[in-house]
């Protein structure tokens, strides 16, 4: 890393202490960037990297909402407005008691980055709170957030900000928000995507991330002349991204065998298949239950629940040759990426926001295989997003057919800008390229509209 970015991180760390998350995010983007800012002073002398990872606007609030027993309950909202060089603000909201100001930061961030690849005019934005939706009734989900809703309706909008989903937010909490957020404003606008069907939704969209990141997957795969069809692929997670990058990879003649949640993963030799992937959305989407019920349903499947002590996660040492990581940040660390490696994997696609330490980044990136980082290889979600309010503002609905090939053209796009910033003799390092495309269009837009 060269002495400016060493010296500019390290001011970054002191300004923004307790938020390691944020600090890594911004680490891996510049830390890629160093060469290609020596032939660009006007991004220093114009203070661009100080300026793009400072957020525009920062909102946190209280969330007082009822239980059903009547007990008063007090949450924390958050809304970072990041950067509107591209667009209106655009990015999700995410309920998980782990969720604080620096975990709100290093999304928004990566947001950034991950808009900018899209081609889409949207600026980047997160938000969320440290309520935990799970084990909680719809209507004490409801109530909630109503109140959450209350205060962020005074500084969203179409044209201002439009959040989405994230982990914890799915298709009934976005139906809540939306409806408060009618009753406050007094408007039926594309004020949040990932919406019902019935009511300004678009098509693909809860499939989006998943199928995006499997998109990404067989683009990098066909630069060395390969496909995904006949593949093992390990896949963490079992929410939307989990489940609908399993059923991607099996349109692709792929095999995905691990799912996981909270309380630990199941592995399938045989494989996941459509009865099985079915089983998972119902139990997952409709009952709300555990991962564990899937071993409990098929009996040749293995459940091994979480074990905190662990300096590893198991789901990642089985033979595979793929890699989807759809949980969460960090699930990755330099121990389990040594372990792909030896288990023969060779292509990693991140359907997570930042869900590799920049150890295991760099062990993958020294091995030269496959990797596509979350900011290029998750962008399809937000991408349908973008799609679902040009469907809004045209107050029209595309077919599923057409939403898919612009999500596919897309993907091709930003594998595309990766390999143009990224190819290093007969390797392409895409997490310099990504970073580089993203990075360009973002401070470029900057620099013509001012100090502002």
């Amino acid at each position: 890393m060269s002495t400016y970015i060493t010296d500019f991180m390290a001011a970054l760390k002191a300004k923004n202490p307790a938020e390691p998350e944020f600090h890594q995010a911004v680490e891996e983007v510049f830390g890629s960037l160093a060469e290609f800012l020596d032939s660009r002073p006007e991004y220093r002398s114009s203070r661009i990297l100080e300026r793009i990872s400072e957020p525009e606007r920062v909102l946190m609030f209280r969330v007082p909402w009822l239980s059903d027993k009547g007990e008063v309950q007090v949450n924390r909202g958050f809304r970072v407005e990041m950067n509107s060089a591209l667009g209106p603000y655009k990015g999700g909201l995410r309920f998980h008691p782990s969720v604080n100001l620096g975990i709100i930061k290093f999304l928004a961030f990566e947001q950034t980055f991950k808009n900018s690849l899209t081609t889409l005019p949207m600026g980047a934005g997160k938000g969320g709170s440290d309520f935990d939706p799970m084990g909680k009734s719809d209507t004490e989900v409801m109530r909630f957030c109503q109140s959450f809703m209350t205060e962020l309706s005074r500084h969203i909008g179409p044209n201002t900000d439009v959040p989405a989903g994230d982990i914890g937010v799915g298709g009934r909490e976005i139906g809540f928000l939306f409806g408060q957020y009618k009753r406050m404003r007094n408007e039926f606008t594309g004020v949040l995507t990932g919406k019902g069907l019935n009511w300004g939704g678009s098509l693909i969209r809860p499939e989006a991330t998943g199928y995006g990141a499997v998109y990404y997957a067989a683009e990098m795969a066909a630069t060395r002349g390969e496909t995904l069809e006949g593949k093992v692929a390990l896949v963490s997670g079992s929410g939307n991204v989990a489940q609908y990058t399993c059923e991607k990879l099996l349109d692709l003649g792929a095999k995905p065998v691990t799912l996981s949640d909270s309380s630990g993963y199941i592995y399938d030799e045989e494989g996941i298949d459509r009865d099985k992937l079915k089983f998972v959305m119902q139990l997952k989407n409709e009952r709300r239950g555990r991962i564990r019920e899937y071993a409990e349903e098929y009996r040749n499947a293995v459940f091994t629940p979480v074990d905190r002590g662990m300096d590893h996660n198991p789901l990642w040492n089985h033979k595979a040759q793929l890699c989807f990581p759809s949980a969460t940040q960090n699930e990755v660390n330099i121990k389990d990426a040594q372990n792909l490696l030896n288990n023969g994997v060779t292509v990693v696609s991140e359907g997570a926001n930042m869900p590799s330490t920049i150890e295991a980044t760099n062990l993958f990136l020294e091995n030269r295989i496959l990797y596509g980082p979350a900011k290029a290889a998750n962008a399809g979600g937000v991408a349908v997003s973008g799609l679902e309010m040009s469907q809004n503002s045209l107050r029209m609905s595309w077919t599923r057919e057409e939403v898919d090939k612009h999500l596919q053209r897309i993907m091709k796009d930003i594998h595309k800008a990766g390999q143009t910033w990224g190819t290093e003799g007969n390797f392409v390092n895409y997490v310099k390229g990504s970073n580089i495309a993203g990075f360009i269009k973002v401070a470029d837009s900057m620099l013509d509209q001012g100090l502002v």
